[in-house]
Formats: C-alpha cells, sequence, structure tokens
C-alpha cells in the first residue's frame, strides 16, 4: 500500500487497514516459526505498511491539534 492510496483514506478506512495489518503481521510470525514462510520479504513490506498509515494518522492528529490552537487566538 502506496503512502498516495492512504492519504486519500478516511481515518476509519486507515484504522480498518490497520487492524488488517496487525492482524496479517501477527499471521505472518506463526508462519515463520512453523516454516511455511515462503516469501521472507512479506513480514518487512507489512511492518512498513504499518508504520505509514500510523505515520497518516499521527500527521492528522497534529494537524487537527493545530488548528484547534489558531481558532481561539483568531
Amino acid at each position: 500500500m502506496k503512502i498516495r492510496e492512504i492519504r486519500q483514506m478516511t481515518d476509519e478506512q486507515i484504522l480498518d487497514a490497520l487492524e488488517d495489518q496487525k492482524e496479517a503481521m501477527f499471521n505472518l510470525r506463526f508462519q515463520r516459526a512453523s516454516g511455511q514462510l515462503e516469501d521472507t520479504t512479506v513480514p518487512r513490506r507489512t511492518r512498513r505498511t504499518i508504520a505509514r498509515l500510523k505515520t497518516v494518522l499521527r500527521e492528522r492528529q497534529l494537524a487537527a491539534e493545530a488548528a484547534r490552537k489558531e481558532v481561539p487566538n483568531a
């Protein structure tokens, strides 16, 4: 999932995608432990997708906080 796609999502969609990715990461850990993981790059890509999702959520949170601080001063 690319950052461009994530930025077009709503907060609720991002939270749903984040939950799905965390579940996928959980399952990948079991596959790796049992030796069933064929593509070893999948956990890395999943971790990076989780990081991207969290980053966009945090950016939006900071923007909302900054907007709230500016409104009373206007």
